[in-house]
Parts: structure tokens; sequence; C-alpha cells
């Protein structure tokens, strides 16, 4: 593609993310380059590195075209985020870029070339910004995160800004770190360890797991290191019996499989069936496939299934359905978009789901609450009205460098260099 093209393409795909306001990001983007199957995997890359810019600087970009009295477009955005993230002149964006060539966007017109010309010379951040646009902080969760992070709001906001890192683990089942770390750097994949994460790899720079043969051999997976750290503290022993409650696709299962060294047993529920069968085949390709089973929640025999199993587990893990505050350097979409429910609607949820599940907790064995989220109703307001109730569990012993000031793991990216996560682990008395 020229590079005329590539600037249409992300106009095309942010327009279609206007549009289509129910579906996240992520799959507008996919669906847009699966039905464009002719565009080189470079040209992919341009146009999605792109797109999630524009998206990441949201706030700032609508600022700025509010300042200089220009419409709120994907065209409007792209032009602004040209001249103040990308520094592009002013002759190459209306001579080359936008010069109604095949494939180009239409020329500018005079009110445009206005906007332009006051955009020059510009830099995305000033002065005169409010802090909450600065920091690209919806006012949904303003108030919330400001109380919860006091002085360092700014800088936990800022870190969410930039895109996360590629984490992967280790399965230590079948491959241990240092032989991982020297087939991938053998595949031209640079790596470093986690800070916190024990089976924790990091890459450097760009990487193309897919063409590397510790991804295709499942000795590796894609997993942020924050959501390593909740499989690792449940503590999973070989022999344990372990309930994950909302498995989803199984990331945190395959963890949990990895550190029992495939003895024990692990009953993977979901309400989603789809995402239930996908994990089926990582399990497979993992090697620990002989030691999960699945479950689909949404079916009323589960459910009985559930009631039935009251004080048999070691470990339940209880992964909940969450705002995904914590994941806006990957989806930063959901800073403006709400895709499921409410807060309110999401917290009565959680609730619900810690009332049913703690049941199967064993005397002495753990359950453990977990989210992706930065807002304390969803974390530590959460699991104190639990505690309320139920005086049978309190919270266990954590590593110290995973807290902020409670007795629950708390990662923050300006903190952890993570996505966002909580988890709080309680023991029931034996």
């Amino acid at each position: 593609m020229k590079p005329q093209a590539r600037v249409q393409a992300t106009i095309d795909v942010l327009d279609r993310i206007q549009q289509n306001t129910r579906i996240p990001m992520d799959g507008v983007v996919g669906d847009y380059m699966r039905q464009r199957r002719y565009i080189g995997s470079k040209d992919r890359s341009n146009v999605a590195e792109r797109v999630y810019d524009v998206a990441r600087a949201q706030a700032r970009l609508g600022w700025w075209l509010e300042k200089i009295g220009a419409p709120d477009t994907p065209r409007s955005r792209v032009l602004a985020y040209l001249i103040l993230v990308e520094g592009t002149e002013e002759k190459r964006i209306t001579k080359d870029l936008f010069d109604g060539s095949k494939y180009a966007p239409e020329p500018l017109g005079e009110e445009e070339i206005a906007f332009v010309q006051k955009l020059i010379g510009q830099s995305l951040e000033h002065a005169d910004m409010p802090a909450s646009i600065r920091s690209e902080c919806p006012p949904l969760y303003e108030d919330k995160l400001k109380s919860y992070f006091g002085d360092d709001f700014e800088a936990e906001m800022a870190a969410m800004i930039p895109g996360a890192t590629l984490d992967m683990r280790v399965n230590t089942f079948t491959c241990d770190i240092e032989k991982a770390e020297n087939y991938l750097e053998a595949d031209g994949v640079k790596t470093e360890r986690t800070p916190y994460s024990p089976v924790g790899l990091r890459a450097l720079g760009k990487a193309y797991l897919a063409r590397t043969k510790a991804f295709n051999k499942g000795w590796i997976e894609i997993q942020d290191e924050g959501s390593q750290l909740i499989a690792h503290v449940c503590g999973a022993q070989p022999g344990m019996q372990v309930l994950d409650y909302c498995a989803g696709a199984g990331g945190k299962t395959l963890a949990l499989a990895a550190a029992m060294q495939r003895k024990g047993r692990i009953v993977a529920m979901d309400m989603d069936e789809r995402r239930l069968m996908k994990g089926k085949d990582r399990y497979k390709k993992a090697q620990v496939a002989d030691i999960i089973e699945t479950r689909v929640l949404s079916e009323d025999k589960q459910r009985k299934w559930l009631k039935r199993q009251a004080g048999k587990f070691d470990i339940v893990l209880l992964d909940v359905p969450c705002t995904g505050t914590g994941t806006w350097r990957r989806n930063p979409d959901m800073r403006w978009t709400t895709y499921g429910p409410s807060l309110e609607e999401l917290t009565e949820i959680q609730a619900d789901i810690l009332e049913r599940a703690c049941k199967a907790v064993k005397p002495g064995g753990k359950l453990v609450y977990a989210t992706c989220s930065l807002l304390p109703d969803e974390n530590e307001h959460q699991v104190e009205k639990f505690l309320a109730a139920h005086p049978e569990f309190s919270p266990a012993p954590l590593d110290e460098s995973l807290k902020i000031g409670t007795p629950y793991m708390r990662l923050t990216p300006h903190r952890h260099g993570t996505d966002g996560f909580f988890a709080a682990v309680l023991e029931r008395k034996a």
C-alpha cells in the first residue's frame, strides 16, 4: 500500500469503530483485515498501530479539535494525529497524503487546510489541558480513580496510555525458562525475565511469536505478567483439586495446570461455551488436557453439579467479569465505551459469584477473587463485604511487593509494569 492508502484505511477503520459501538475495537479491526486479505502484513501492522495510537490519544485529540473549531470526525482525528503525534509537514499532508488519487483520502477543503495550519507547530500535549484530558481518563471513572490513587493519579493514568508489553509465560511442564529463552533468541526474539513472575519472559521490541518454535510447540503462552501472578498467588500444587470458575479461554487454567505438573484435577467453567472450546485446543497444545475438564456454567445441570461440590476443592479461582479498567493499555476504546453490564450491574454479578462459589472451598482451602479492574468498588470493597458476611474466610499473607497498602495483590502499570490487576487470596478456616 502507498502511504496515502494507509492513511485512508486508518480513517475507514476508525469510521467503522465509531459506527459499531457495541463491538470492541479489536473485533472491528480484525473484521476489516479479514475482509481484505490482499493487504500485506506490514500494511496491516501500520494501519492497526495508527488506529490504536489515535484511540490512545482520543481525549487529547478531541481537546485540540474543539480548541481550533474543527469537527470531531475520524478524518479530522487522523489529520490532527498526523500533525501532533507524527509531526507530518503541511506540504506532505496537502500534496501527498490527501491528494485524491486512487485509494487515497479526498483532497482537503479550505476549512480543513485552515485547521491544519492552526495545528502545525503544535504538539499533542498542551499546558492548558486539564489533568483528566492529559491522562486520557474518562469522566465516568475519574472521581473514583482520583480518590483511590491520590497524588499518584496522573502517574498511574499516564502509564496506561502507551501500549502494553508482550509478555509470555513459560510452560514449565514441557520446557524450562532458559530453554525457552534460547529457542526464542534463535528465532530472532530477544527477551528479558519478568521482574515478578518466576515463569515470565518479556519481549524486547516487536516480536512475531507465531513464527517461533517455542510458541508452536506449546512451550510458551502469551500472557501478561499480571495475569500470570494471579495464577501464581493461587499456590497450586501437584495433586490438588482446583476449580477455575470463570475460566474463559483458559489462560490462567493453563498456568495452574503447569504449576500442578499435570497431577491433580482442574475443572474449568464459564458461561461462554465458545471460549471454553477455544481453551480445549490450548490445553492439548500445552500437553495438560488430561487433567482439565470443562463445564458450561449456563447449563442448568452444571449449576446443579456445582451445588454438589460443597467443600471439595483446594482452590477456587474466581476471575470475575469486571469493567476491565486495568486493561486500557490493550483496549483503549474501553475507556470511553461500555460494551457489557454497567459497574453497578457488575458488582452485583461479582457478589453473586462469590456467594455461590465460596461453598466449593474445602476447610483449609483457598478462595481467590481476581479482577482486571482498578476500581475499589470491584476489588477491596467487594472483598470486605464478603468477609463481613463470611467470618470463616480470612486474607492469606502475600508478597509485600505485590500489594499497595492493603492485604491484597494490587498491580498497576505505573508501579509494576503490568496491566492493572487485583487479587484477594482468602483462606477458609480448617
